[in-house]
C-alpha cells in the first residue's frame, strides 16, 4: 500500500488493483476514509469533518497527479509520491489563520 503524501497527521495511500470508484485512502489517527478523486466525496469509512476538509483542499491541488497515480496503481505499476512541499499552505486557512 504505497504512501502518496503525509500532511497535518493525515496519510494518503493507494492500494494496487483497488476497486472502483476511482479513489484514494485517507488515514487520520484511527479513522480511514475512501475519498473519490473526482468529487471529493467520502465513499466509505469516516474522517472527522476538519480532516476531510483538509484532504479535499489537498486533493484539489493534486487532482491531475492523483488521476495518474490511480492509473498506475490500477495497472500495478509504481506510483509517484506527492511532495508535501507542493502543498500551498496559504490556501489551507480557516478564518485567516494557517492551519
Amino acid at each position: 500500500m504505497p504512501e502518496v503524501s503525509r500532511f497535518y497527521g493525515i496519510i494518503i495511500r493507494f492500494y494496487y488493483r483497488d476497486h472502483p470508484p476511482v479513489h484514494f485512502h485517507a488515514i487520520y489517527g484511527e479513522h480511514e476514509g475512501l475519498v473519490e478523486i473526482e468529487t471529493g466525496k467520502l465513499h466509505q469509512g469516516f474522517l472527522p469533518a476538519k480532516a476531510l476538509e483538509l484532504v479535499n483542499q489537498w486533493r484539489l491541488l493534486h487532482l491531475d497527479e492523483l488521476r495518474e497515480d490511480w492509473k498506475r496503481a490500477s495497472g500495478n505499476t509504481g506510483i509517484e509520491s506527492l511532495s508535501v512541499s507542493k502543498v500551498k499552505k496559504e490556501r489551507w486557512t480557516d478564518g485567516g489563520e494557517v492551519l
